[in-house]
């Protein structure tokens, strides 16, 4: 059966689309960063006979792994399997997915030169199809139940990956090139913030619904640098992801950004153009509210680790994060992903616990 970008089963459960955009809903809506995967024996399975960008790279497979945690869970939202370094290998560079030590480039740009060695005129369409094809069907295979959300990595992040090689602890590497480079530094920043912007709309033509942009090694920098480097970027797309949406007679759909720990830039990140601020764990929700404007929405932000509580103390933690965010402009996340190690059915108690208490806290007295 083929399927295409026409016809999408009428949706059922819009109440994430609705949070975004700051109307009135029946319940908090809630989903998790990086539910579908590695703490799921389902997802184990296929990840025994296929490589992880096997995965990414395979529509069906990805749709098959985007479906599992939403046939387990009463989650609001889906987001397609993918990775944020799909970017880097469509420019041409080599990732591979290393046991016990993750994300490794072998040969990580190390000098301004190396940017010649980047694909720049890289054809989204063309290079990252697989994404595109995986959101289609995925799309088709969610029946409406759920809205389905598409993502990307923000340049800084990108960046720190492309030049450290891997995971750092200190970013010494990519921080480096904007001390001691910055005009190579802006030249490969924007060449990933015009990737990232095609990227983003096409993924909504192939059929998002929502869209995040993970700025994961925000705080990373510091206010100075981040405020200089990574924020412009991420304004610049926010304005023109809509402008190309509205060009290309799409539909507008909510923007999420999540800078973790960027707590010294929640107003700027309120003003940069996204309908929803996602928190990481470590910024209490009454701050949250305070620093950001009003006509944002949150989301966020318990505590990961929260999920190896017991579920009754998960309970617990839902209801008191509820009752410092309330109800409205409201999404309901954990402050960043799922852990390999976690039961999957305390990430159920998760969201059964966000739904059952909010509805009591809308519940007219």
């Amino acid at each position: 059966m083929s399927y295409t970008c026409d016809n999408f089963p009428e949706l059922k459960n819009d109440v994430i689309i609705r949070a975004a955009w700051g109307e009135k809903t029946e319940y908090v809506p809630v989903w998790a960063m990086r539910q579908a995967g590695r703490y799921l024996p389902e997802f184990k399975e296929v990840r025994a006979k296929h490589s992880f960008f096997e995965v990414c790279q395979t529509p069906s497979l990805a749709c098959e792994v985007t479906l599992q945690p939403i046939r387990r869970f009463a989650l609001d939202a889906a987001i397609i399997f993918s990775d944020i370094l799909v970017i880097p290998q469509a420019l041409g560079m080599t990732v591979e997915m290393v046991p016990e030590k993750g994300p490794t480039f072998p040969d990580p740009l190390r000098k301004a030169e190396d940017l010649e060695k980047l694909n720049k005129n890289v054809n989204v369409n063309d290079a990252l199809s697989y994404v595109f094809e995986a959101i289609t069907l995925t799309r088709h295979k969610l029946e409406g139940k759920v809205p389905l959300i598409g993502f990307s990595g923000a340049p800084w992040t990108l960046m720190f990956y492309m030049i450290e090689g891997g995971s750092s602890s200190t970013a010494s590497k990519a921080k480096k090139w904007l001390y001691t480079l910055p005009e190579a530094s802006v030249e490969l920043l924007e060449i990933l913030e015009h990737v990232i912007v095609n990227y983003l709309v096409a993924q909504v033509k192939a059929g998002a619904q929502l869209l995040q942009l993970f700025e994961s090694h925000a705080g990373i920098l510091g206010p100075d640098l981040f405020f200089k480097y990574a924020l412009p970027c991420i304004r610049r797309i926010a304005e023109n992801v809509r402008a190309k949406l509205k060009e290309q007679k799409l539909q507008n759909v909510p923007m999420i950004i999540f800078a973790k720990d960027a707590h010294f830039a929640l107003r700027q990140l309120s003003q940069s153009g996204y309908e929803v601020v996602s928190l990481d764990w470590t910024i209490d929700p009454l701050t949250g509210r305070e620093q950001t404007e009003s006509h944002v929405s949150l989301q966020g932000n318990l505590d990961p680790c929260a999920l190896y509580a017991s579920k009754d103390e998960i309970e617990i933690y839902v209801k008191t994060m509820l009752k410092k965010f309330g109800t409205h402009r409201y999404i309901a996340n954990l402050g960043h992903g799922m852990y390999p190690d976690f039961q999957p059915d305390h990430l159920g108690a998760f969201v059964d616990a966000v739904h059952k208490h909010s509805k009591l806290m809308n519940k007219p007295e």
